[in-house]
């Protein structure tokens, strides 16, 4: 386990530091010009705020494999007058409708949808309007930044517009292809937000949203690590853990294997490691207690399986440490089952294949390591 995380999985924290530099420099130009151009946006128009935030794992310490993947939020300005009411979606593990609370205007007709009579944000018809604001104001930055990179955006319908750059520099470690997933982001205050669901979400995502607790879990991590050891293996676990889930999702037929990543998703392990991390006393995750902390995590996230239960971590999760600040909208609201949207065969398959894939750690490790079942390098 330690050669494969240190041959395959850890980061050079030099080229990830370069990468997130040159990522920040130009999505920063990006979004200034797509902002600067919505200047004026009409009554009923939405528009770029000016900001964007950084997150998933390449900001938390647990990225994997290479640095050549980020995911930025972009957050939108909603019309004058008019404010967001989420409220989660039943059955769709986690996903969340937008309402519009309005005061002397309508709502934008443009981007709402219907649903029971009342007004609701669409997340399809926000992400198809800001791929082609973005594509729009992509010609002057790519012209000033042409001596720095090389500039493209990927905008497939339905699905988040991907900024591709690859930089012109004279350090060889630097030469390195970054794709950037550029997400529309709704603020709800607190640093929260409702995001566009990628094109593999729920059914009827047209109208769904997924909430952002990045800042959270960030603060979190930042809790954890001044309580933990200081070689402490919490998040080398989650690396691991994730490494051998890629892996054997490699060998898996249809239909399970198009469900296993999203099942094991990263972020239901990331939440599986938060439950039990708090569970047991810190200083069991010193790293020479690296394999039995990751049997723990396999065996913890085995057992959520079959129950088909694994809640969401801070939405109405009392047992968050008071430390860790938590918006009111969080402590309020109604608990989340991350699985909801998973039938139970699919569950106790997955739950079969975890356990299989860790008894097996290393037998995984030599099968699908070869270039035969490496992923193919996508095309620029």
């Amino acid at each position: 386990l330690e050669s494969f995380h240190g041959r395959q999985l850890r980061l050079s924290p030099h080229v990830l530091g370069h990468s997130k530099a040159q990522v920040g420099r130009v999505v920063a130009e990006l979004v200034g010009a797509a902002k600067a151009q919505g200047l004026q946006p009409g009554p009923l128009a939405l528009s770029l705020r000016g900001d964007f935030v950084c997150v998933g794992s390449a900001y938390e310490q647990h990225k994997v494999r290479s640095p050549d993947g980020f995911d930025i939020l972009v957050p939108l300005r909603l019309p004058p007058r008019l404010a967001p009411q989420p409220r989660c979606a039943e059955g769709a593990g986690g996903a969340f409708l937008c309402g519009l609370r309005a005061t002397g205007l309508e709502g934008p007709a443009g981007f709402c949808l219907e649903l029971r009579g009342r007004s609701h944000l669409s997340s399809g018809l926000v992400l198809r309007w800001f791929q082609g604001h973005l594509q729009r104001c992509l010609g002057a930055v790519r012209y000033r930044l042409r001596e720095r990179c090389r500039i493209s955006l990927s905008a497939c319908p339905g699905h988040l517009p991907v900024l591709r750059i690859l930089p012109r520099s004279d350090y060889v470690c630097c030469h390195i292809s970054m794709a950037v997933r550029l997400i529309p982001a709704i603020p709800l205050g607190d640093a929260l937000y409702l995001t566009a669901l990628p094109p593999d979400g729920p059914q009827g995502s047209e109208a769904l949203w997924g909430l952002n607790t990045s800042r959270q879990e960030q603060r979190l991590l930042g809790w954890l690590k001044e309580r933990a050891p200081a070689a402490s293996c919490h998040l080398k676990c989650l690396q691991i853990l994730k490494g051998l889930r890629d892996l054997r999702g490699q060998g898996l037929e249809e239909p399970l294997g198009s469900q296993w990543g999203r099942v094991l998703s990263s972020y239901v392990l990331k939440t599986a490691l938060f439950s039990l991390l708090l569970q047991g006393p810190l200083e069991a995750w010193d790293e020479r207690f690296l394999v039995e902390r990751l049997e723990d995590l396999v065996l913890y996230l085995r057992d959520c399986l079959r129950k088909q239960v694994l809640m969401h971590f801070f939405l109405g999760n009392a047992s968050v440490p008071e430390a860790v600040p938590l918006p009111r909208f969080l402590k309020e609201a109604a608990p989340v089952n991350l699985l909801a949207a998973f039938d139970g065969a699919t569950l106790d398959l997955v739950a079969f294949q975890l356990i299989s894939t860790w008894i097996q750690a290393p037998h995984v490790i030599r099968m699908y390591s070869s270039p035969r079942y490496l992923p193919p390098v996508p095309t620029p």
